[in-house]
């Protein structure tokens, strides 16, 4: 699926980036990954916002190939809410994302990737996030990619995302983005501390995915 929002920041295709020896991180997900200011957040780091507004885990697996074609040396996911909002089972979200994980590490096997919890959001998806967020953490070590647990600096105690970051109970405000950079900038840190990868994992069979119960 070809999107026009999707902008790989000419990746590949001028002599720019033969020039940019710094390392190149992409960022997928949906409009909350989409409005971050990475070059600004980031200017040591060449990053490429892959992210689309509205985007659900179908829609991040039917373009992988803006990842691949990105070469990213680092890998950075935030995805699944949307599917939520639009009733879609935590089990459909989980095996997208294993999915979109294996193929993402069988292509571009040598670079790091940091998976990030789903957000919080209103209360009354909490059970299904953290449902779904047990099942991510737990397969994240398969495809060799870091989680990132972003609830305990987002999150109230009753599931809630904190008023104080969110305007609409979903999206980020200003604060918001503070909030989650003060926990994904330590992370990066800790991503690229990994030694390098140089043989790819093992082929999974589909039915080696965890499968979230009821």
């Amino acid at each position: 699926m070809n999107d026009p929002h999707i902008d790989p920041a000419g990746v590949g295709d001028n002599s720019s980036d033969l020039d940019d020896d710094r390392q190149r991180i992409a960022f997928l997900g949906d409009s909350i990954t989409r409005e971050g200011h990475w070059p600004e957040w980031f200017p040591e780091f060449e990053t490429v916002n892959l992210a689309v507004d509205g985007s659900t885990t179908d829609d991040l697996l039917a373009t992988l190939d803006h990842v691949v074609a990105a070469r990213p040396d680092e890998i950075v996911m935030l995805i699944g809410t949307n599917d939520l909002g639009t009733r879609r089972s935590v089990e459909h979200l989980v095996r997208n994302i294993e999915t979109m994980c294996v193929n993402l590490r069988r292509e571009l096997p040598n670079s790091r990737m940091l998976m990030q919890s789903i957000l919080p959001r209103g209360r009354e998806f909490s059970q299904r996030i953290q449902e779904a967020n047990i099942h991510l953490r737990q397969f994240s070590s398969t495809v060799r990619a870091q989680f990132l647990d972003l609830w305990p600096a987002l999150a109230l105690d009753d599931g809630e995302l904190n008023p104080a970051f969110s305007d609409d109970r979903l999206h980020l405000n200003a604060a918001g983005y503070d909030a989650w950079l003060g926990e994904l900038r330590p992370a990066l840190v800790r991503l690229r501390e990994l030694p390098p990868m140089t043989t790819p994992i093992s082929i999974i069979r589909p039915d080696q995915f965890s499968r979230p119960t009821a």
